[in-house]
């Protein structure tokens, strides 16, 4: 059984709760109650839904004690009717129900947040045979049918809120990292950033419109659990980034796996980082004749950095499949869920002309404008066709189906690089000490940021460090004490936290017993990661 947000002696008083937002109720009369669940689901003037209590008879707007109570028989009957009565609100609503006890008498209290699917509606009749659906509203401290007007507001509110906007009741203010909000708010310049520390963090929230609901109860909007919590797959199913590279033939063995989780920013960052460093290669082509000779990529960052933010961007959240890039030795494609809105031609999409009439998630695309990801004004498409374009690359192959569904962008290797797979070899030719600064950079920011201890550069003998023992575990697993030597430093905590700690939260290496990090045998040993980063470096 589920907890109010509130006590039920601040519900009997109506204290912080406006009168119009509770019913009192002397027994069960399922027709009237369920045309109230109704009103407050479809919650029409955004007042946070409202709350019923059962066993109270009302005097004068105010609740008479002692209450009436309900007896036990009672209660079990009307838990287990609402479980089939609850399937008759189209589409189907739970509301939250807690047995409370007061004056020594049982009391049934059914609280009704604001739906997400509104508009709602029931039968104005609950047990009646041929049922008869009508919307219900709230007006004053009644529910009333919705007519006229007012049913066509109710019903033009249908769809009206995007998901990233809509409040996720699975989660609370206190599951959001401030560290990551301080960072935003430093990168994207904002004035808000002088009060972290002097307001209250709930205020602040609600200041960057990342909070709604009731104020005895406020609930993280699904942007705000997108960027600013360690683990939005917690809330979000599948909210990652999954990530295939074939180093040779798909029907090979031979293959990367990698999984990129956390804030969807600092997923795009690790992402692009990773496709930088590993699969975007520079050729120089020297022309006969000229001075001057011509580069080529085997794919053009710029088109990979639209192509990812895009996907972030526009994917569907409801739909539990995460974005998935695959890349194989001659080309990669990326693939998400939550097709292109249906107003826009296939056509339009491959030649780069798409304007979307509406975003799929328009909150979450504005903090991504913020940090300077996301173009915004369908400008995404038109800049990658650009960037191939320039590279001598050819288009991009766009797929999606009728249902829109589903969109898919493959892009060709560039035909210089045709005929062999692109090895870890970055655009930059850097060593390995470059390289693994990119990664360990990376992946210490979004830490870092999570941390509230804001951006920090490793320093070079850190990295000089970390390289040591790369190297030394390119020729097979080792303990710590002799990865530590090999820096050289002592066996120390301090010493495991500046050179393998960064090095395994890169996921460049990893234990080889996880499940006893404290075990007299655990080892260290290179992830499929660390190996390409090895192998690119020589």
């Amino acid at each position: 059984m589920a907890h109010l947000p509130l006590s039920i002696e601040m519900l009997l008083s109506q204290q912080r709760i406006e009168s119009d937002r509770i019913e009192f109720k002397e027994g069960w009369n399922p027709d009237a109650i369920y045309r109230s669940i109704c009103a407050f689901a479809n919650d029409f003037d955004n007042i946070g839904g409202g709350y019923i209590l059962v066993g109270v008879r009302e005097k004068d707007g105010r609740a008479e004690r002692p209450v009436l109570g309900l007896d036990e028989t009672q209660l079990a009957q009307i838990q287990r009717e609402m479980i089939g009565f609850n399937h008759l609100i189209r589409p189907v609503y739970q509301p939250i129900v807690s047995l409370e006890v007061v004056d020594e008498k049982n009391l049934l209290a059914i609280w009704v947040y604001g739906g997400n699917d509104r508009p709602y509606e029931v039968p104005d009749s609950i047990l009646a045979k041929q049922k008869s659906y009508k919307y219900y509203i709230r007006r004053y401290a009644n529910s009333i049918e919705a007519k006229g007007r007012d049913r066509e507001e109710l019903l033009g509110m249908a769809n009206q809120v995007p998901f990233d906007d809509r409040p996720n009741h699975q989660a609370d203010p206190g599951e959001i990292n401030l560290g990551y909000v301080q960072e935003f708010l430093r990168v994207s310049g904002s004035r808000l950033l002088d009060q972290v520390g002097r307001l209250p963090s709930v205020q602040i929230l609600d200041q960057m419109g990342l909070l709604a609901g009731p104020v005895e109860l406020r609930h993280p909007r699904n942007v705000a659990l997108m960027l600013f919590v360690d683990t939005p797959e917690n809330f979000l199913s599948h909210s990652y980034i999954d990530l295939v590279h074939f180093q040779g033939s798909p029907a090979d063995r031979s293959f990367t796996e990698k999984r990129f989780a956390g804030p969807m920013t600092v997923q795009i960052r690790q992402v692009l980082e990773y496709l930088r460093a590993v699969i975007v290669e520079e050729k120089v082509i020297k022309i006969l004749g000229r001075a001057e000779a011509r580069r080529v990529w085997s794919y053009p960052f710029n088109a990979l950095e639209e192509i990812i933010v895009n996907a972030v961007y526009h994917r569907n959240y409801q739909i539990p499949e995460p974005i998935s890039i695959r890349i194989e030795p001659e080309r990669l494609m990326v693939y998400n869920c939550g097709g292109p809105d249906r107003t826009i031609k296939l056509q339009d999409l491959e030649q780069g002309r798409a304007v979307a009439s509406r975003y799929r998630n328009r909150r979450l695309g504005d903090f991504l404008k913020e940090l300077s990801l996301a173009e915004g004004r369908s400008t995404g498409l038109a800049l990658i066709h650009k960037a191939l374009e320039e590279n001598g690359s050819p288009r991009a192959q766009i797929e999606t189906d009728e249902e829109r569904s589903f969109f898919r962008i493959t892009l060709a290797i560039h035909p210089e690089f045709e005929g062999r797979p692109v090895s870890a070899v970055p655009a930059v030719k850097m060593g390995l000490i470059g390289r693994l600064k990119i990664l360990i950079s990376n992946d210490q920011a979004g830490n870092q940021a999570g941390n509230q201890a804001g951006n920090q550069a490793v320093d070079d003998e850190s990295l000089l460090g970390m390289e040591r023992i790369l190297q030394l575990l390119a020729q097979g697993e080792a303990k710590k004490e002799p990865l530590l030597e090999a820096v050289p430093v002592s066996n120390q905590t301090k010493n495991v936290r500046r050179y393998l700690d960064p090095l395994e939260a890169a996921k460049l290496i990893e234990k080889t017993l996880p499940e006893k990090p404290t075990s007299p045998k655990q080892q260290y040993r290179l992830t499929s990661l660390g190996k390409t980063l090895i192998q690119g470096a020589f």
